[in-house]
């Protein structure tokens, strides 16, 4: 994959940009701890359970994200019998809103800025709650498509049709950007895109996954963008 290929990257935010598995770990063991239940699981597996049931909520109606969130957070409260109230709901947006970028965000995405590209974000949010996110981030974007806008959530095709149309370029010119397959690297490629997986993790790649590249973390783009890690 080569810079002059490429036109604009597009991004997940929540696990690409800012670091959603350590906000949700952290307030959901927080939460298990304040019903008194000392024997709960690490914060990454109530994480993953959490995340499960999310999935679930986006597949039905519409609904704007902080009621995603809220009734995943219901549901996940009575599946481990605590007790849920409208204030804790309130409470996972609220605390949404002041998850940090990743330390490399910033510095990888000045560097794509500062060759050319165009940066877009497509995220399964709301507007009232990723305002936060990008004073965190600090740096420009030249759009910022959420599920407010498009009247769905990833991996919903419309979400990535929508997106195209607002990019304005032709399918093979953004590369897609994201730590997560199911919603965003599969169905990017399915429109076309070229697609660069951010494993931070180290995971394993799921069978039949073949992301364009695939980078430890976000100096991948600094690289692409001309701009390599420091020192190399």
């Amino acid at each position: 994959m080569q810079r002059s290929d490429i036109t604009t990257v597009t991004f997940d935010c929540y696990g690409t940009l800012i670091d959603w598995e350590g906000g949700l770990g952290c307030f959901l063991y927080d939460l298990a701890l304040r019903n008194g239940d000392e024997n709960a699981p690490d914060g990454n597996t109530l994480r993953e359970r959490w995340e499960a049931i999310q999935f679930e909520v986006i597949q039905g109606p519409f609904q704007l994200y902080e009621a995603v969130l809220a009734e995943s957070l219901r549901r996940w409260c009575e599946e481990r019998g605590y007790p849920y109230s409208d204030e804790d709901g309130a409470a996972l947006a609220r605390s949404m809103r002041a998850w940090q970028p990743f330390h490399d965000t910033r510095p990888a995405l000045e560097r794509a800025r500062q060759s050319g590209l165009r940066l877009v974000i497509i995220s399964n949010t709301q507007h009232s709650i990723i305002e936060h996110s990008l004073k965190h981030i600090g740096v420009p974007f030249d759009d910022v498509i959420t599920a407010e806008d498009c009247g769905a959530y990833k991996p919903a095709p419309t979400v990535f049709e929508q997106a195209l149309k607002r990019i304005g370029e032709a399918p093979d010119r953004p590369v897609h950007v994201a730590f997560g397959f199911k919603y965003d690297i599969g169905p990017a490629q399915q429109f076309g895109w070229r697609t660069a997986w951010v494993n931070r993790n180290a995971e394993p790649k799921p069978a039949g996954a073949t992301p364009d590249v695939v980078w430890r973390d976000l100096w991948g783009l600094a690289g692409l963008a001309g701009h390599p890690y420091p020192g190399e």
